[in-house]
C-alpha cells in the first residue's frame, strides 16, 4: 500500500487532465446511455466500463498510475472523505448536462490494487412513466391497471435486479398520483423524485427498515404505499395487513415469475388466508434489448429451433426473425433500448382457493394459463414475432414454460 498524502491526493484530484478525463467518461457514459460506469483497478492496468442495456461493454484503459487521481476525482465530486481508502463509501453526484439534470449514485470499494468505483447514471429525463409505452400487452395492460386503482390490496412486481420494476412501479404511482390520494412511498435508496409522492429514504443503520417505514405510514393516513422491497416476514405480515385494512399497497419481490410468488410469501411465514385475501395481482418482468432499427435485417432460424423456444407448429411459418448487424447508431451491438416483458397474474378465485388448499407453483401457473395469463416466455415470443427483439435476447432473459 503506497503513502499518499491526503493533500497530494486532493491535488492530484484537481489537475486539469484527471479533471477533464473524468468529465469525459461521465460525458461520454451519459451520451451512449449507460446506467453505470465501473472504474476498475488491477495490479498493471485500469479499466472503464459502461453498461448499456444491461450489458457491460470495455471503454477505455488510462494508465494505472492515474488510478488514485481518478478514484480521488470522483470522491471529490461525490464530497466523500479521500483519505478513507479502506472502507467502502456512498456518496451522489449531481450534474448539469444541456440543461439535463442528472444524478449519480457513487459507491467506492477498496480492492486488492486500488478503490473500484461504480457510479449508478440516474437521469430523470429518461424516466418512461407512460404505462401505456412500457411494453404491455393490451389484456396485460388492462389488468395491472384494474388491480392498482383498487381501492384496497396488495400489487406485487417481481423481477431480478435491474429489471425495470422501479420504473414500472413509479408509472404505477404516477398514473394513480392525483391531489385527492395520499402517496407514501419506502425506498432504498430514492431513485427519482415523484411530485405528489411522499418519498421516504429507509437507512438500516439508523434503524429505519422497510418494516420500521411501514408501520409509520400507517399513522400517516395513507390511502396507497409502496415499499421497495418485502426482505422479511415482518415486512410481509405489516403489508399484508395494511392491504386488508383499506390501503393500496405496491411492492417488489425477487423471484423466478409471477406464481413463484405465492410460495416465496408462504415460505416468509405469511399464512396463505391472509396472501389469498390481499393479494390482488403479481406482475413479473424482464427486460430484453431492442433490435437496432438502423441496421435490423432478417435471420434466418430453423423451424425446428423455434418449435423448441415455444413456437406452435401452426405459426412457425408465419414468424419472421430479425437481428441487428451492427452499426454506429448501436455502437456495433445490434441492439438499442430495451423492451419489457410481462407476466401479469390476476390473483382470480380460481387462485384464491388454490393458494388456500397449498398448492404447488406449479399448479398455480397452470391455471393462471387456463385463466389466460401470458407468460414471461409467451410475452418474449409475441415480441419476436412483432420484429422488436431476437430469439436469443428471450433465450437469455426468460425459462421454458
Amino acid at each position: 500500500e503506497e503513502d499518499i498524502d491526503e493533500s497530494e491526493l486532493k491535488n492530484a484530484g484537481e489537475e486539469a487532465p484527471v479533471v477533464k478525463l473524468v468529465n469525459l467518461i461521465l460525458g461520454e457514459a451519459i451520451l451512449r446511455g449507460a446506467s453505470d460506469i465501473h472504474m476498475e483497478p488491477y495490479e498493471k492496468t485500469y479499466r472503464i466500463r459502461y453498461r448499456v442495456d444491461g450489458v457491460l461493454y470495455d471503454v477505455m484503459q488510462p494508465p494505472a498510475r492515474l488510478k488514485a487521481a481518478l478514484s480521488s476525482r470522483v470522491k471529490i465530486m461525490a464530497e466523500l472523505d479521500i483519505a478513507e481508502r479502506r472502507v467502502p463509501q456512498d456518496g451522489r453526484i449531481k450534474l448539469k448536462i444541456k440543461d439535463k439534470a442528472i444524478d449519480l449514485r457513487v459507491s467506492t470499494l477498496p480492492t486488492l490494487y486500488g478503490e473500484k468505483i461504480v457510479m449508478r447514471i440516474l437521469d430523470q429525463s429518461n424516466l418512461n412513466l407512460d404505462m401505456t409505452k412500457l411494453g404491455f400487452e393490451e389484456n396485460a395492460l388492462k389488468d395491472f391497471q384494474e388491480a392498482i386503482n383498487s381501492p384496497f390490496g396488495m400489487v406485487l412486481v417481481t423481477g431480478p435486479t435491474g429489471s425495470g420494476k422501479t420504473t414500472t412501479l413509479y408509472s404505477a404511482l404516477s398514473t394513480v398520483n392525483s391531489v385527492d390520494v395520499n402517496i407514501m412511498t419506502a425506498e432504498d435508496p430514492v431513485e427519482y423524485n415523484l411530485l405528489g409522492v411522499n418519498q421516504v429514504h429507509v437507512r438500516e443503520s439508523v434503524g429505519l427498515t422497510f418494516a420500521a417505514a411501514l408501520r409509520s405510514f400507517l399513522r400517516q393516513d395513507p390511502d396507497i404505499v409502496m415499499v421497495g422491497e418485502i426482505r422479511d416476514f415482518e415486512t410481509g405480515e405489516i403489508a399484508v395487513k395494511a392491504a386488508l385494512t383499506g390501503h393500496l399497497v405496491l411492492s417488489t419481490l425477487h423471484t423466478n415469475d409471477a406464481p413463484g410468488t405465492i410460495s416465496r410469501l408462504l415460505n416468509m411465514g405469511i399464512e396463505p388466508f391472509l396472501i389469498s385475501a390481499s393479494v390482488v395481482l403479481i406482475l413479473a418482468q424482464r427486460l430484453a434489448r431492442k433490435i437496432c432499427v438502423e441496421c435490423k435485417e432478417i435471420e434466418n432460424i430453423p423451424e425446428s429451433t423455434l418449435i423448441n423456444v415455444g413456437f406452435s407448429e401452426e405459426e412457425v411459418p408465419t414468424v419472421k426473425c430479425y437481428k441487428g448487424k451492427g452499426c454506429t447508431a448501436c455502437g456495433g451491438t445490434g441492439y438499442k433500448g430495451r423492451v419489457a416483458l410481462y407476466e401479469v397474474m390476476p390473483v382470480k378465485n380460481e387462485i384464491k382457493e388454490l393458494i388456500l388448499k397449498g398448492a404447488s407453483t406449479m399448479e398455480l401457473k397452470k391455471e393462471a394459463v387456463r385463466l389466460g395469463m401470458q407468460t414471461l416466455r409467451a410475452a418474449g415470443l409475441a415480441k419476436i414475432k412483432e420484429g422488436v427483439t431476437t430469439l436469443d435476447e428471450v433465450l437469455r432473459v426468460t425459462f421454458a414454460d
